[in-house]
């Protein structure tokens, strides 16, 4: 079956989608927590994986539900011959048909629901409607296969519309015999409270450096040991949001931001104009994007650094603690920054929704740090 990558939406630039990642690395209380309701035959029908973008919600979705079409019951009675031992992983053998069949989106057992195509618009449509839940009426009139189960996995559950909401609520107020709905969020707040309410959480977390190191390795990514502190920092333990920084070139463009910070209060003009230059041009709204964002972590963590009197460790760019500890030294000023955090972030998103010239708007804000910075001096005097 061959597979249009363009068209799927649950799929990262520059990574394997997560059917085809062999390997959840740093979840293990999360798959430990899956296997623990199988072995002791409490399986819920309707399943919540949460956490940020860019855990492994995905990954552990494809993994319980390769799982669950490769492997029996557990028999609790044991048999003639005892009970087997229950299943310590959610791992099946690379060479299994199910992985094999899911692999190629040719699995009966399995439905996945996420965002269509839209041919009439020749591109994705923005939200997962309704007709692609009625579809599932088709798949549970099938002949159940492998044992009998059947796994619906719903990426991601955020994008549904109302009408697809309300009738995936209806599935699990009523769920086909032996079927299992995994829903992917990764904001189960927006969600109807009667979705939330019938399934059971399982909420992934950040991953520590050594599991950013490993995770971005399986991606296939190449980096050096401290770039892995300094990606899992600004990710905050996201691999999807680390491959972004790797693929746009994230750490370089958050070095020049401390570098800039550094000079502060007399920012280096020539190395600011650079900056925004580089990232306004035609085609670059990416790194424009990316800019903005680190600007932001960038400020907020001058705040973290004032309230808590503990700079950013380890650092994500070199001189980074020595410029936030000269530049938030207190309380005060770590609540000023705080408070140009909501006012700049606010204003650049102002700024780009009127189609304000994007180098002017990245000098702006470089000009309020500036200014902000002038201020906490003079305070300080």
């Amino acid at each position: 079956m061959s597979i249009d990558t363009q068209a799927e939406p649950d799929r990262v630039e520059g990574a394997p989608h997560p059917r085809e990642t062999r390997d959840l690395i740093g979840q293990g209380a999360a798959e430990r927590a899956f296997l623990s309701a199988f072995a002791a035959e409490r399986l819920h029908h309707g399943w919540l994986i949460t956490g940020p973008r860019g855990l492994g919600k995905a990954t552990l979705a494809w993994r319980i539900a390769r799982f669950l079409l490769a492997t029996p019951d557990p028999d609790g009675d044991g048999g003639m011959f005892g009970a087997p031992p229950p299943p310590e992983t959610l791992a099946i053998a690379p060479d299994h048909p199910v992985m094999r069949r899911t692999m190629a989106l040719s699995e009966s057992g399995l439905k996945l629901l996420r965002r269509a195509w839209d041919d009439k618009a020749k591109r994705l449509k923005t939200q997962l409607t309704v007709e692609e839940v009625r579809e599932l009426k088709t798949f549970f009139s099938l002949s159940s296969t492998d044992g009998g189960r059947r796994v619906v996995i719903v990426d991601s559950a955020d994008e549904m519309n109302p009408s697809a909401a309300n009738a995936i609520l209806k599935l699990l107020e009523e769920p086909p015999a032996r079927t299992v709905l995994l829903l992917i969020s990764h904001q189960p707040s927006q969600l109807l409270p009667t979705i939330r309410s019938r399934c059971r959480e399982l909420r992934l977390t950040p991953l520590s450096a050594p599991d950013m190191a490993a995770a971005l390795a399986q991606a296939g990514a190449d980096i050096a040991p401290q770039d892995a502190e300094a990606l899992a920092a600004l990710s905050a333990g996201s691999v999807g949001a680390a491959l972004r920084l790797l693929n746009l070139d994230g750490l370089k463009l958050y070095g020049e931001l401390i570098a800039l910070l550094a000079s502060l209060p007399d920012l280096d003009r020539p190395r600011a104009i650079a900056l925004a230059e580089s990232v306004s041009a035609r085609g670059r709204e990416e790194r424009l994007d990316l800019l903005f964002s680190l600007l932001d972590l960038t400020v907020f963590r001058l705040a973290r650094t004032g309230v808590t009197g503990v700079p950013p460790l380890p650092e994500a760019a070199r001189g980074e603690a020595q410029a936030m500890s000269r530049l938030a030294p207190t309380p005060a000023t770590g609540r000023a920054w705080a408070s140009l955090a909501q006012s700049s972030g606010d204003r650049a998103r102002h700024g780009r929704a009127v189609n304000i010239d994007p180098a002017a708007l990245v000098l702006d804000s470089l000009l309020r740090l500036r200014d902000c910075a002038a201020d906490q001096v003079r305070a300080l005097a």
